[in-house]
């Protein structure tokens, strides 16, 4: 299985993203799907969480301006970032598993990671 991470770049403060996390292997739709993300020297952070059921959670730093979602095809899973702050600044990275692995960052796959710089 390999997850591919895409999306990334750089941005003014208040602008948008949209990562895309995209499957081989494995079908994103029967799969509970993890965004995580990880700032230079702090620990990686679990942004938002997709279960196959449809439940979906995020962190509180990012509840109302990140959206995670399925596409319709093509395998993918997205998050949707709006009004971006330099503290958004980070490394991306998906990752699939049971939802108590991915809360605790323990995901069974991993992408490679996208970088997103947002500047001030």
């Amino acid at each position: 299985v390999q997850l591919q991470a895409s999306g990334g770049g750089t941005v003014q403060a208040g602008g948008s993203l949209r990562l895309s996390c995209r499957a081989l292997g494995a079908t994103l739709s029967i799969n509970n799907i993890g965004w995580y993300r990880q700032a230079p020297g702090k620990q990686r952070e679990l942004v938002a969480v997709a279960s196959v059921g449809g439940t979906t959670k995020y962190a509180d730093s990012v509840k109302g301006r990140f959206t995670i979602s399925r596409g319709s095809a093509l395998n993918t899973v997205y998050l949707e970032m709006n009004a971006l702050k330099p503290e958004d600044t980070a490394k991306y990275y998906c990752a699939i598993g049971a939802v108590f692995k991915l809360v605790a960052g323990i995901g069974d796959y991993w992408g490679q990671g996208t970088l997103v710089t947002v500047s001030s």
